[in-house]
Formats: structure tokens, sequence, C-alpha cells
């Protein structure tokens, strides 16, 4: 046993040292910024200016939490082991402060502006920009009564929307996590890239795409706050309760309308898909199990709902989302599509609360999809891959429509 550890650690060691020389600059990087690099075995090398400090950290969130060593020039670099393909946040801390990286791109991710680098996937092209037809990704605002406010969205729509004047589409709306906006779809998700070559390939439906601000409050109240208690607290719970209660009644009363009255979509529920990430997940249940009067296509990435009473690790589907489910047979004419994947390195109460709701299916005998994305964390490329999978199984003849 010994021996073959030894023998696959000094071959590890050797790959490596076969290529010391081999890394690039990311792709998420700001322009001309030499740092953070990776290389062709999925490790990233970071190097931070900050020649008066003590000492410097550099914390991934889903990867490694480490002391990163000063160089004689005032640099301080770090370089990973082999990590997972996407996109991966990470702060530096110097002395204590959290900051960003220069040479990156800035994103909006756990409720403030971070740093990420791109470790590409090797042999995977479905998410970036290839010599396909493109569609737009257009910035709207639209005015809430519910909010009493302005309210921005951005909306993809899909190649030869603007010359193609007499067709209608089918629209998705597709939600963001908890601490992003709605910008993330695009900019860390490259959902726009994933719809252009799909539709390309003849694998989707053309389809627009609605991205929406996923905070929402009542006019004349504060945005809820769902950090407002620790997790499972009834602060946090009310605080949650209440901003899905607004985010439902502006999707219905004020962004759907808007939609249709404003894009060239066909307007009923055979043609309305909603799906979303982690919170994004959960808000789509909520608003869709209450509104199956106007979707029939529902996703889960990473998120759907806390359905479980305390103590029961199995969906009652008598009571569960309005008792929607339970006449099986029923439900799946209405309902053509409902989707749940997960991470299978998600921290294990995300991942088992999705597991625990897809057995709790299959014991109903409710048809779904269930994905796991392999060696993918809480993170954008468990998503871009879900996303991969689901669109596709949008807005198909019932006799065209993937098997689940």
């Amino acid at each position: 046993m010994r021996l073959a550890i030894f023998a696959a650690l000094t071959a590890s060691a050797l790959c490596l040292a076969q290529n010391p020389g081999d890394f690039k600059p990311a792709a998420s990087n700001v322009l001309n910024a030499q740092y953070p690099r990776v290389d062709s075995n999925s490790r990233v090398e970071i190097r931070f200016k900050a020649p008066d400090a003590a000492k410097v950290r550099v914390n991934f969130w889903s990867g490694p939490k480490a002391e990163m060593q000063k160089q004689p020039d005032g640099y301080w670099t770090f370089t990973t082991p082999p990590m997972a393909p996407g996109l991966h946040y990470y702060t530096v801390i110097v002395d204590g402060a959290e900051v960003s990286d220069p040479g990156s791109t800035a994103y909006f991710g756990g409720s403030k502006w971070a740093s990420a680098v791109e470790v590409p996937e090797a042999g995977e092209t479905y998410y970036l920009p290839q010599n396909v037809p493109h569609g737009q990704v257009r910035e709207v605002w639209y005015h809430s009564k519910v909010a009493g406010a302005w309210r921005h969205a951005l909306v993809y729509t899909p190649p030869a929307y603007d010359t193609r004047l007499k067709e209608r589409y089918p629209v998705l709306y597709l939600q963001h996590g908890g601490g992003e906006d709605e910008s993330g779809w695009t900019r860390q998700g490259k959902a726009n890239f994933i719809l252009d070559n799909l539709i390309a390939a003849g694998k989707a439906k053309p389809m627009i795409v609605v991205m929406a601000h996923g905070y929402a409050r009542r006019a004349g109240q504060s945005t809820p706050d769902p950090r407002s208690g620790p997790p499972g607290s009834p602060e946090m719970r009310k605080a949650m309760q209440d901003m899905l209660s607004a985010f439902e009644d502006d999707v219905v009363q004020a962004l759907i309308p808007f939609i249709d009255s404003t894009f060239r979509t066909i307007p009923d529920r055979e043609h309305r898909a909603m799906a979303g990430l982690s919170m994004g997940g959960m808000q789509t249940f909520h608003v869709t199990f209450n509104h199956l009067d106007l979707f029939s296509y529902i996703g889960g990435f990473s998120g759907a709902a806390n359905v479980f009473a305390a103590g029961n690790d199995r969906l009652d589907v008598r009571t569960a989302f309005n008792g929607a489910m339970s006449d099986p047979a029923a439900f799946a004419k209405r309902v053509h599509l409902l989707w749940i994947g997960v991470g299978t390195n998600e921290p294990e109460r995300m991942k088992q609360g999705i597991e625990k709701l897809h057995a709790s299916l299959v014991e109903a005998n409710i048809q779904h999809v269930f994905s796991q994305s392999p060696g993918t964390d809480h993170e954008w490329q468990t998503w871009r891959r879900n996303l991969l999978d689901f669109a596709p199984r949008l807005f198909q003849p019932a006799t065209q429509r993937p098997a689940p």
C-alpha cells in the first residue's frame, strides 16, 4: 500500500514538474493583467503586491485558504493544488483587511464585489463564445406597483430576434443566487453563450431569458435582510418569507406583464419556464407552485424549497406545494418538466436537501429529472452544467422531450 501511494505521489509530482512553465493569465483577468495565472493541471498562481504587509492570506471560497509567501520584490505569491473547473471566487486578506485582487475582474458575489479566477474545463466549450450566431443581452427597467419603485432586469433575446419580426418566443425566467444579482447569469454563468451554442446546434429552442433582481420589498418597506439572524432562526425565516412573498407578487403582477408587453413572447403557461440557483431555486419553487396557471417548466439548481417538516426526511406529497403533486399522473400532465440538480462536492447540508427531495419524489412516483454535477461545489460550473442540461428540455413537443 505504501509503495502504491509513493508511486502515485511521485507520478503526480513528475506530471507537475513536466509543466512548470505553462501558466497563462486567466481569462477572467482585467486587461493585460498577468496574474492570477492557471496552468494545464488546473493550478492557480496568485501574485499580490503588498511590500509593507506583515501577513497576507488568500481565501478561495470553494478552495484553499492559505498563507501567501513574501518575495524579495514585495510581491506575495501562492500556488493552489489542482482545482475543479469553473469560476472560483476569492479575496486576499492583508494584515487582517479583506481586499480584492486588482488583477482580477470584479464580480458581484457574497453580497460584495470580489475577485474570481476562471479555471478552464478541459475539452469543454459549451459556455464559451463560438463562431455561431449570437443573441443579445438587454438591460431593462420596469416599474413595479408592488415595490413602488423601478426595478432592473437583464433580458437575453435569441439570434435573429431583430430580423424575424413576426416570430414569437417562449420565455425562461432565470434567477440568481443569494449574495449575487441579476448580472450573475451572464457575467459569471455565461448563460448567453450557453444558449447561443445550444440554439446553433439545434439542441434548444430559441427562447427569451429574463434575469431579474431577486431582492424584493413592498412599497414603503425596506428590503428584508435574510441574514438578520442565525441560519434557521425565526428572524431569518421571517425575513426570507417576506422577501419571497414580495418577489412572488412582483414577478406575477409586474415583471411578467412587462415582459409580455415589451417583447415578442408567447404569453401562456405552455411557453413559460422558471429556474434558479440556490436562493433563486427556492424562489422558483415558491413562485411556480403557487402559480401553475402561469408556468409549466420548473428547475432548481442547488436549491428548491424547504418542504421537509422538522425531523422528517421525506416529502409529504399530499400537503407539499399546496397539494399540487397529490395526483402524480395529473401533475405530470400539467408540469412538463420538474428538474433538480446539485454538485457532488457541495456542502452536505445543501446536497442532502436536494437528495432527500429527489428520494421523496421517486418514492411518490413524481416524474422529474435529477442531475448531479461531478466534482463541483456550490459554484458556477455546477450551474452552467445545470443550464446545459435543463435548457434543451424546454418547450419541446412531448414526443421530442429528452427522457427524465
